[in-house]
């Protein structure tokens, strides 16, 4: 069976690499790395888990077995308590693998106290012994905290910290996008390792026009007109050398001095992983978007807020509303999740963060929502070999996303399934990225990036390379770059090739996971 599988993984090579066409536009990306000139395409090469240089570790700390903190398998009573207490003992001790035997765990049971369980420190990793049969089991639905907010009902799990930006210094000189380095007023307070969040928030006409463009600004854009174009990107420092900041990360986005840009500190947690294991939910209806709190929300899984190089690996999410998302974070991983059961209403955003890489998952419920990016200014994340059902699509939330790859996914391509309020249009910003992209569902002809129909649905130009499938075409006004309409393209997956031009090679981790998946 393995040698058949083996063969037939080379014939689908052969044949990718005989019918692909060569990319122009990697073409001149390859040239513009070369000559220290701006490419058309971003640099996607700094995202995930150490930038994706190395795997995702086996951490070997400490363990906190939860049944010898009280928890009993599959006997219907609340485990909560005893999982807070492994994660106290775990904190107490500065490192510690959360250890879920085989059974199912039960949270969020009638009689618990319904309080979200909360990781405050680094290093503490959930591990399950066996990702089908380690279950962590939510009865009953989490509630919303506000009555009119239907997008307040917390995660049962969530990563916390309460160290918030501080002002550092001032940016002083342009930055091109695609570059590394800063210069500011001062870097007294900066140092070699710090992470720091490159930002701005500003409502000049000329900074807006400049960002939406060629979309005009409309009426109902409140959030952009009134408060401005934000970012926030987050970046480690590799080195200072006078006024000038190294990045390790290269910058998304132009900056000219003149719109007030600063360096702020951030202060994330590390080393927050999940791995290895299932979250069930008890979420059996039929999902109708917005009826409700208990729809859209009422068995969100993770919330990974404030962290880097941190991941979710190998972990089953069943019956959920929201399996997984980040929040305010960079550089981490989520790889090989399943999303799966009843559909909800999202697999879990990537928002307000810089580097995330959602790789090789599969949303199999067929979410509302299915991968994709949120608001808060996230910039540079990769959506990888990722599928899902020809009745979704990704999504693109607004509050301004930019700069997002969606590579080699396949699924449904729809406008109707992206998110986001009409005050916090347009869906997605500058630098959308769609390369090989496969659809499944039904084509369409002229498909719009800007809706002709509603005031929803709004994309900046997008990049649209390899799209192949189903048969749709596009709007050529309504796309920045179309190539190879209809035929996958070479390189096959761009994140792979702009790491390994970036490298020299391309890591074994990535390697070794195509060769076995």
């Amino acid at each position: 069976m393995k040698f058949n599988n083996l063969i037939t993984a080379i014939i689908c090579t052969i044949f990718f690499n005989c019918s692909a066409q060569k990319s122009t536009v990697w073409e001149d990306y390859k040239k513009a790395q070369k000559n220290n000139t701006e490419a058309i395409l971003p640099n996607f090469s700094y995202v995930g888990y150490k930038y994706s240089e190395v795997p995702i570790p086996d951490v070997n700390y400490k363990v906190f077995d939860i049944t010898e903190f009280g928890a009993i398998p599959n006997d219907t009573k609340s485990d909560k308590k005893a999982i807070e207490k492994a994660i106290e003992a775990a904190e107490k001790n500065g490192e510690g693998i959360i250890y879920i035997p085989k059974g199912k765990f039960y949270i969020n049971t009638p009689e618990d106290n319904m309080n979200v369980i909360q990781i405050t420190s680094s290093k503490i990793v959930f591990r399950g012994e066996d990702r089908n049969e380690s279950i962590i089991f939510l009865e009953v639905d989490q509630k919303q905290t506000d009555v009119e907010k239907l997008w307040s009902t917390p995660a049962s799990i969530e990563t916390k910290t309460n160290k918030g930006g501080k002002k550092l210094a001032n940016i002083t000189a342009d930055v091109r996008r695609g570059t590394h380095v800063i210069e500011v007023d001062k870097t007294s307070k900066i140092k070699k390792g710090d992470w720091i969040t490159i930002s701005v928030l500003n409502n000049s006409l000329d900074l807006v026009i400049s960002d939406l463009y060629p979309l005009k600004l409309e009426e109902g854009w409140k959030k952009i007109k009134k408060q401005g174009v934000k970012v926030n990107e987050h970046h480690q420092v590799e080195k200072i050398e006078g006024n000038k900041i190294h990045l390790v990360s290269v910058v998304h986005y132009d900056i000219k001095a003149k719109h007030n840009w600063t360096i702020e500190s951030f202060t994330p947690l590390h080393h927050i992983g999940f791995e290895n294991m299932t979250f069930e939910g008890n979420w059996k209806l039929d999902f109708k978007h917005h009826k409700n709190a208990q729809h859209d929300g009422g068995w969100r899984i993770l919330e990974i807020s404030t962290v880097v190089d941190s991941w979710v690996k190998d972990v089953t999410f069943r019956n959920v509303s929201t399996a997984c998302s980040f929040k305010n974070s960079a550089a981490s991983t989520v790889l090989n999740i399943i999303v799966e059961g009843n559909k909800g209403h999202n697999v879990g955003t990537i928002a307000g963060c810089t580097g995330i890489l959602q790789a090789a998952s599969e949303d199999k419920a067929g979410m509302h929502h299915s991968f994709g990016v949120s608001g808060g200014s996230s910039s540079g994340n990769v959506i990888w070999r990722c599928k899902y059902t020809p009745t979704t699509c990704f999504e693109s939330h607004a509050s301004q996303p930019r700069t997002t790859l969606f590579d080699n996914v396949e699924g449904g391509f729809m406008q109707g399934r992206a998110g986001g309020a009409r005050q916090n249009l347009p869906n997605h910003g500058k630098e959308l990225v769609l390369w090989n992209y496969k659809e499944t569902d039904e084509p369409e002809e002229n498909f719009n990036f800007v809706s002709k129909k509603t005031w929803y649905w709004r994309i900046v130009p997008p990049i649209v390379v390899g799209f192949h499938g189903a048969g749709t075409t596009f709007n050529k006004d309504e796309v920045r770059i179309l190539e190879s309409l209809g035929t996958p393209v070479q390189p096959e997956s761009l994140f792979e090739e702009q790491l390994k031009l970036r490298l020299g090679y391309l890591p074994e981790w990535i390697n070794d996971y195509k060769n076995n998946k």
